[in-house]
């Protein structure tokens, strides 16, 4: 039906890829491109393996405006899926707009330089996507993603005014080294050392880093200490459903990962301030990734599961309600499918599905810059149950949280 290009072949661009690769009735062609064409070709010698589906491999510098527009040209697809860095954002967004290409991508923009993350940079492409006549679909992976459809499903289904929300996610997996991120180290540390914040009656609440947190009992995993981060779809949550009175987001993390991260901060590892070494410039932080382990080297003894949802109280029919939906997913079950960590997978799944929304479905096919909650959860949801993360929902549970 449609060909699609994804730039970026890290964990979450290898699931795309496999994904993609899954259901070739609707993405015909896939090509998929890195800074390391290498990276790309190993990945496609496990879809060709594992699938009997070729897939086509290119070189790109996505920081290049230039170099992504002559690979958009001589490929020619109908949507780019950008799982690279958030730092590359918005090149690949004027490259889209510069070729006459739809745009999705699973993470904001945030400059190299700067250890801040907003959807401003991003909001401000609306007018420029409108007249090109080009849908720009924003943060479609789990969290932020799944769990803005997972919101706006709750608001459609469940509730007349939504006023408290929840966002929790749980890794209980394990995967037998002393020190991993799950995702791009030098994103995920950026993300959990800068100060939390929280939104509550109008405004935004910033707390010191890490230092609120209590257990959580997660289903299928039991009670685990969770710490409220600021993550980024609170911004467009608040601003889309503006009844909500506090708005926050919950991550576990074990005691042996705080205690590395508390050491490797002290020492100045995790900063993004180039110090010279031997009459060189280098970013602590970006030396740090080079020598920890790679998110995509995780997933073949990786056991345990995931689990992530939106615990959320409010009104319907003038009487309090709580609702609570979330998925938990197999961390051995998603290697064996496509060679892949959880993390990675609840990731790369619904990028591959907002994809393929945006190919057949009209509902999801608007010129514009959106936010997932901006669009009809209904479809999503569906597809999430058929494409390997299954939803479950409770209703007037007693949730974990004082209001």
């Amino acid at each position: 039906m449609s060909k699609v290009l994804i730039i970026g072949a890290g964990g979450v661009g290898s699931v795309v890829a496999h994904k993609c690769a899954l259901n070739s009735n609707v993405f015909t062609e896939i090509m998929l491109a890195s800074r390391t064409k290498a990276k790309c070709d190993k990945i496609a010698a496990e879809i060709k393996e594992m699938h009997g589906v070729d897939i086509q491999t290119a070189q790109v510098d996505a920081d290049i405006v230039a170099e992504t527009v002559l690979l958009i040209k001589r490929f020619q697809p109908k949507v780019l899926i950008n799982v690279a860095l958030p730092y590359q954002d918005l090149t690949i967004m004027d490259a889209c707009l510069e070729t006459g290409v739809h745009y999705l991508d699973t993470a904001n923009y945030e400059p190299k330089d700067v250890a801040k993350f907003e959807y401003s940079w991003q909001w401000a492409y609306q007018e420029r996507f409108k007249e090109a006549g080009l849908m720009a679909v924003l943060g479609c992976g789990f969290d932020p993603g799944a769990t803005q459809v997972f919101t706006a499903f709750a608001a459609k289904h469940q509730f007349d005014e939504m006023h408290y929300l929840d966002i929790i996610d749980c890794n209980a997996g394990d995967h037998g080294k002393a020190f991993a991120t799950n995702f791009n180290p030098e994103i995920n540390i950026r993300e959990i050392t800068q100060p939390g914040r929280y939104w509550e009656n109008g405004e935004w609440v910033e707390i010191p880093a890490m230092s609120i947190h209590k257990p959580i009992d997660y289903p299928g995993i039991g009670p685990k200490e969770s710490y409220v981060l600021y993550h980024e779809e609170l911004e467009s949550l608040v601003k889309n459903f503006p009844t909500l009175k506090r708005a926050r987001f919950w991550m576990t993390f074990g005691q042996a990962y705080i205690t590395h991260l508390n050491v490797l901060e002290n020492v100045g590892m995790t900063s993004i301030k180039p110090i010279k070494f031997n009459g060189i410039d280098i970013v602590p932080l970006e030396f740090l990734k080079a020598v920890l382990p790679a998110p995509d080297t995780l997933g073949e003894n990786y056991s345990g599961q995931t689990s992530i949802g939106c615990q959320i109280k409010g009104i319907k029919d003038g009487e309090e309600k709580t609702y609570y939906v979330w998925n938990n997913c197999d961390h051995a079950e998603c290697y064996r499918e496509v060679r892949a960590q959880a993390v990675s997978y609840t990731t790369g799944v619904p990028a591959m599905i907002g994809a393929m929304l945006m190919l057949t479905n009209e509902e999801w096919m608007k010129p514009g810059v959106y936010n997932v909650e901006e669009l009809n959860p209904d479809p999503f949801m569906e597809l999430l149950n058929i494409h390997g993360l299954p939803w479950h929902e409770a209703v007037n549970i007693e949730l974990p949280h004082e209001y």
